[in-house]
C-alpha cells in the first residue's frame, strides 16, 4: 500500500469512530500541512500509521478541550507531534496566546507527554532534519527486534555523547563525562572499536582520539 492509499484508509478509520466536534475537528484540522508532515516525515520514517491519532483531543488544566495535530500512542509512551507554521504560531500570536502555548506545553510535560514540534518550512524543504529529530526522540522507547549487533546501554550513551561533540574525542573526555576512571573509559571505547562503532586515530604509536564510524548512529534506533 502506498502513502496515498494508506493515508485515505487512516483518515476514514478515524472519522468512522468520531462524532460531533471531534469528527468536525478532524475534517477541518487535518489539511495540507498535516498531510505533508505524514508524507515527508512520518511515513518515510515509520512506514505505517499504527498507534497514530490525528487531531487528538486532550483536556488542559482548565478542563478545556485542546487538539494536538497528532498523538502517537504505542504501549511504551505518549508522544505529541505538531507542525507549526511561522504565521500562525509567531506572527499571529499575542501575549495571551503565547502564555497559553507555554502553559500547555508545560502541562503536557507534567502529564507525561513527550512533545515534538517541527516547522512547516522544515517539513516542506528539509524533511530529513525533521525525520532525524523525530527519530531521536522516539527511538529510545521503540520496541524493536534485536539487530545483528547487540550493544549495551552504556555504549549507546557514549554514541550519543560522541555525536554531540561533533569531533574526534579522547578516552579522557568519556571518563570526565561519565565520572569513571581512565581505564574503564578506555575499555568501553576498545569494545566499541571491536564492534565496529568507532575507529581509533593514532600518531603511529599510540591511540589519542576516536571517531564514529559511518552508520554507527543507526544502532541507537
Amino acid at each position: 500500500m502506498d502513502f496515498e492509499q494508506a493515508h485515505q484508509v487512516f483518515l476514514e478509520h478515524h472519522a468512522a469512530y468520531r462524532t460531533g466536534e471531534r469528527k468536525g475537528r478532524l475534517l477541518r484540522g487535518h489539511q495540507h500541512a498535516e498531510k505533508l508532515l505524514l508524507q515527508n516525515v512520518w511515513w518515510p520514517l515509520i512506514g505505517s500509521f499504527d498507534h497514530l491519532h490525528p487531531e487528538y483531543e486532550i483536556v488542559d488544566w482548565n478542563r478545556k478541550s485542546q487538539f494536538l495535530d497528532f498523538a502517537f500512542l504505542p504501549t511504551f509512551g505518549r508522544f505529541g507531534l505538531e507542525c507549526d507554521g511561522f504565521q500562525s504560531h509567531v506572527l499571529d500570536m499575542d501575549r495571551e496566546k503565547f502564555s497559553h502555548s507555554l502553559n500547555r506545553e508545560t502541562f503536557l510535560t507534567g502529564m507525561g507527554w513527550k512533545m515534538i514540534h517541527v516547522s512547516y518550512d522544515d517539513v516542506l524543504k528539509r524533511p530529513e532534519v525533521c525525520r532525524m529529530l523525530v527519530k531521536l526522540v522516539i527511538s529510545p522507547y521503540l520496541i524493536r527486534s534485536p539487530s545483528s549487533l547487540s550493544i549495551s546501554p552504556t555504549q549507546k550513551e557514549v554514541l550519543r555523547f560522541a555525536w554531540s561533540l561533533g569531533k574526534p574525542f579522547r578516552s579522557k573526555d568519556v571518563a570526565d563525562q561519565y565520572r569513571v576512571n581512565f581505564r574503564t573509559a578506555r575499555k568501553w571505547l576498545q569494545a566499541m572499536v571491536e564492534n565496529g562503532l568507532l575507529h581509533p586515530l593514532n600518531n603511529g604509536k599510540h591511540i589519542h582520539y576516536y571517531e564514529l564510524n559511518q552508520g554507527a548512529l543507526e544502532h541507537l534506533f
